[in-house]
Parts: C-alpha cells; structure tokens; sequence
C-alpha cells in the first residue's frame, strides 16, 4: 500500500485588519488607570497625522552680511561631568519617570542630569 501525503487544504488569507478607532491609552494612564471626573471624554476618536514643511528666513537685521562658520572658528567649551554610579542612574532614571508622570519637566530634566552625571554633584568643594 502506497503511502500518501494527506491533503492539506489551505483557508484564504486574511485580507482586513482589526484597526484601533480610539487612541491608545498612554504610560500615564496605563499606570495611573482612568480618570475619574464629570469631564466628557468623546467615545470613538479617529488620530489624524498631518505633514508640514517649514522654510527658513534671512534675520532681517542684517540681510546684507553673510558670515560662514570658517570666520569664527568655535573652541568647545569644557563641561564639567563625574562618572554617575550605578545608583545615581537608577535614581535618576525613577525621577526622570516621576517627573514625567507628574507632569513636572524640572523633575525630569533633573533625573535626566543625574543620570549622566552633569547635576553638578561633587563640584563644590571646601577644603584645598
């Protein structure tokens, strides 16, 4: 007896996709969970994404001097920066996300500095 491939049958393929309608819900609200206030928030919302284009403008105070970068050669100026340790990343990693979820971008911009070390940390010192 010969033995023989059993036939597969083959559904179609999906052609349509299941597309969100409402906005995904963000970190903030994923985390902090729904609102809860008398405020109406609409049910079914469509995101539209559009693209613009911007051209840039001459300063009008002195249209008629060009200057290029080669005239005024620009020497880097030296910023102070220590070596973050691992908590201070941690620590300014948690502030960062405190401060975004907060609402408070000095929180944020805070944790961001702590995390790479230009908070100023061990710059001040007192005894020579």
């Amino acid at each position: 007896m010969p033995i023989r491939r059993a036939h597969h049958t083959t559904t179609t393929p999906h052609t349509t996709r299941a597309t969100r309608t409402t906005a995904r819900p963000s970190l903030k609200t994923r985390l902090l969970g729904p609102r809860r206030s008398a405020r109406h928030t609409p049910a079914a919302t469509t995101t539209t994404t559009t693209t613009t284009r911007t051209t840039r403008t001459t300063h009008a105070a002195h249209p008629t001097t060009r200057t290029t970068h080669a005239a005024h050669p620009t020497t880097g100026v030296h910023h102070q920066k220590r070596r973050p340790s691992m908590g201070d990343k941690i620590s300014g990693a948690l502030t960062r996300i405190k401060g975004t979820l907060t609402g408070r971008s000095g929180k944020k911009a805070a944790g961001t500095r702590r995390m790479n070390g230009t908070d100023g940390r061990g710059a001040r010192r007192t005894v020579y």
